[in-house]
């Protein structure tokens, strides 16, 4: 029941992007809107496949060479994905199911928790996936709906979800994050030079984008934003560090991978809890989603319901 960590959810999108925009590149290459009086259909076809997409040195790529290079890689992904996605919506439509804006919305909330803000959320998934926030809207929405279809006939009672609330405490106790400032040097020597110009009144933040290694972060003056004090994505000795600290306070220097790492806990907060009805609809869910055949198995069983067949070979 724990939140799934923000790189698993970029890794999810990622996936979703890559075949989305595959279908857009297709669409446009291979479904282009006939001319009213066409006086030469083929040659405009020909002319098309031949259109030059991309230039290195004196290499030209046509868009008939990326289409068949994406068919080849990502076709039969990309086609099975596609039925999937109409099965549900016949499913749906079928069975009068239907997903509303307040249950995306809630799960998007849920995807959005370990971001600073709404903002940053949809910022990060345009930036590095390219999607848009309608995208994701429609991915959520198709995803909720799967699991309303597939769990429809489950039952879940007040007292199974009160049962699991009680049984799995550590799932729901209050937690604290916190706001971190890193400085990563290659020498234990690096390390306590910097450290003695912080002891008088070096800017944190300055010496992070002029002396750490760390990439990722030097830019911003080494923050790393909020960040639960279990985060598998940051290095354990800085968590301990910091939990160690008064806010404002920074660490001594402490050996991490890329050599040594100076911390300063800028701030720490409890951490924002949904609402307890939240809570126990996330519950009801996921028992739901565990006496519920496997999604992947209940597609399938949809798909042949409606008679998804694959006519080419080569997506077989």
């Amino acid at each position: 029941m724990r939140n799934v960590k923000r790189l698993w959810g970029v890794i999810s999108m990622m996936t979703v992007c890559i075949l989305v925009l595959t279908s857009l590149l297709i669409a446009r290459s291979t479904n282009q809107p006939e001319p009213t009086h066409p006086p030469e259909p083929q040659q405009h076809n020909e002319k098309d496949t031949e259109r030059v997409v991309a230039k290195i040195g004196s290499r030209e790529i046509t868009i008939q060479e990326l289409q068949t290079a994406l068919e080849h890689h990502y076709g039969t992904e990309l086609l099975n994905q596609m039925l999937d996605r109409e099965a549900i919506y016949l499913e749906g439509k079928e069975t009068g199911t239907t997903i509303g804006n307040a249950e995306v919305e809630r799960e998007l909330k849920r995807m959005q928790q370990g971001y600073e803000s709404e903002n940053q959320f949809y910022t990060s998934m345009k930036d590095q996936l390219g999607m848009s926030k309608e995208e994701i809207k429609e991915d959520v929405n198709n995803k909720l709906l799967l699991e309303k279809l597939a769990t429809r006939n489950v039952a879940v009672t007040d007292a199974n979800v009160d049962e699991y609330i009680k049984t799995h405490p550590d799932e729901f106790k209050q937690e604290i994050e916190y706001n971190i400032q890193q400085i990563i040097v290659s020498t234990k020597d690096q390390a306590n030079k910097v450290l003695a110009e912080l002891a008088k009144g070096e800017n944190f933040a300055i010496l992070a984008r002029d002396r750490s290694l760390d990439d990722a972060t030097n830019n911003s003056g080494g923050d790393l934003g909020w960040i639960e004090g279990d985060d598998p994505f940051v290095a354990a000795p800085i968590l301990e560090a910091v939990k160690l600290l008064k806010v404002g306070e920074f660490s001594k220097p402490v050996a991490v991978q890329q050599g040594f790492a100076i911390a300063k806990l800028k701030n720490k907060r409890d951490k924002v809890n949904p609402d307890h009805a939240f809570i126990r609809e996330n519950v009801r869910r996921e028992l739901a989603l565990q006496e519920a055949p496997p999604l992947k198995d209940y597609v399938v069983s949809i798909r042949n319901k409606w008679g998804a067949k694959i006519m080419d070979p080569k997506f077989h």
